[in-house]
């Protein structure tokens, strides 16, 4: 699809959007001049120093081996709106974007900048039945792709295992076992869990979707209509609720803080993404875990643990899974063929040395190729994770968290996107009503107040997509 703006081929970006991005080296700003009409312009949403080198050496063999020169910008996250409004003002947009969560997938999508035929053709030549289909169902529109996906984390529950085994509890695979758990494991210093409780952080809102969606709690129905007032979602403030005021530290717990408590042995559980698996392990400096056992034996904690990959409520016994794909997608306007060509590499042959970036953050929805059905996966056991000391994640967790983990990427859920309302995950991720309502709950808020209010922000949020 054209969007109605565009009126000439989009070229390089310009010097005043890449000014808000992270360009670490990849590209720099001089007098303004068109890039070569043969040069491919791609943004990478991974802007880390060491990830920016690593996905430079990718597009530099990709470049050696086709002859297709490729502009590499990394840019932030949080300035991808400004960017693309920029762009789209300068007709400057780039040709591929890689990185690209799903509620950006639909952002860009809703604009109508995205090249679905490409994309279509990209899938279609990669083969769809190598994706896992949660991945495909994800970033697609009715026949349509939005996006190739490429790669998945998701949010998971840690434990210890010593703990609950010495208290003769069950793994914390239900709300029921959850909440015995929490109480049973809260006292002389300990606390039960570590819940995300900031009002300004999407990462207390990713942790509450976790535990909402294990209850199909629904942030909105197939009509669009806000649903977090629903008896499914009820269960899951009420769960929320009890947790951060009886068995969680009081006062703001952030993505720091909770990770932080955890890794002290002062709490015997916590939510949060498998960007943590690395750091338990001990193999980041930065996040070491910081338990009096942990000083003799960095890998005591992450041997001591245990990962939920899925936890099932009371009106859902299947379970959820919440978690986020990236993915890659090529733009109207862009140079169909090297485009195409370029996010098939990525997804080939330089997909492991992709996915091996991060691969605690990065399991592959593209499970293998033709002649190898499972060669991505297999690949991704074997691949290094950590920041100062790298090993396999192998090596440090037992075959039960092995397993666990292998499963990540098959059953991905998300609030809104497979009931059609995909458009409104933007708003919900940037005004952060979720966030801020449980911020409030966990300063005791009653659950059921905190439903109605969550209920009635959204509902002006939906409001507005609507408009």
């Amino acid at each position: 699809m054209t969007a109605p703006w565009r009126t000439r081929r989009w070229r390089r970006v310009g010097c005043a959007a890449v000014a808000a991005a992270v360009v670490a080296g990849t590209t720099a700003c001089g007098p303004a001049k068109d890039t070569d009409e043969d040069t491919l312009v791609v943004w990478s949403l991974e802007n880390l120093p060491e990830r920016v080198a690593a996905t430079r050496a990718i597009v530099d063999r990709f470049s050696e081996e086709t002859g297709i020169d490729v502009q590499l910008v990394a840019v932030d996250e949080q300035q991808v709106p400004q960017l693309i409004q920029s762009a789209v003002l300068s007709d400057e947009m780039p040709d591929v974007i890689g990185a690209l969560s799903l509620s950006y997938v639909r952002q860009i999508a809703d604009l109508g900048l995205v090249d679905t035929a490409a994309t279509n053709q990209v899938v279609a030549d990669l083969g769809p039945e190598t994706f896992e289909e949660s991945a495909l169902e994800l970033t697609s529109d009715d026949e349509d792709h939005l996006a190739v996906p490429s790669d998945a984390w998701s949010q998971v529950l840690v434990y210890r295992k010593d703990l609950f085994e010495k208290a003769g509890l069950q793994p914390p695979t239900t709300y029921d076992a959850i909440r015995t758990a929490a109480d049973e494991l809260t006292g002389d210093g300990r606390f039960g869990i570590t819940l995300a409780t900031d009002p300004a952080d999407v990462f207390t809102t990713q942790s509450f979707e976790s535990l909402a969606l294990s209850n199909d709690c629904q942030l909105v129905d197939t009509s669009g209509d806000a649903a977090l007032d629903s008896p499914a979602c009820q269960q899951a403030w009420d769960l929320y609720g009890q947790l951060a005021t009886e068995n969680s530290p009081r006062g703001t717990q952030s993505v720091d803080s909770t990770r932080a408590t955890y890794f002290n042995g002062t709490a015997a559980m916590t939510v949060w993404s498998t960007f943590i698996l690395d750091e338990l392990a001990g193999l980041r400096n930065d996040a070491m875990p910081a338990c009096d056992e942990c000083e003799d034996d960095p890998e005591w904690l992450a041997r001591n643990s245990g990962v939920v990959t899925s936890i099932s409520g009371p009106d859902n016994p299947e379970g959820a899974t919440y978690g986020e794909i990236t993915s890659w997608t090529l733009l109207d306007g862009a140079p169909t063929d090297r485009a195409s060509r370029l996010v098939e590499y990525m997804l080939s042959e330089g997909y492991e040395d992709w996915i091996g970036m991060a691969p605690e953050g990065k399991f592959p929805v593209r499970t293998g190729d033709a002649e190898n059905p499972t060669r991505f996966t297999d690949a991704w056991e074997d691949l290094e994770a950590g920041v100062d000391t790298k090993k396999p994640l192998s090596d440090v967790y037992d075959a039960q968290t092995m397993d666990a983990l292998r499963s990540v990427a098959e059953n991905i859920d998300r609030w809104a996107i497979t009931q059609g309302q995909g458009a409104v995950l933007g708003p919900v991720s940037t005004q952060l009503p979720l966030s801020k309502t449980v911020s409030e709950l966990a300063n005791g808020l009653p659950p059921e107040e905190a439903a109605a209010q969550a209920q009635s922000d959204v509902e002006s949020i939906t409001e507005e997509v609507d408009e």
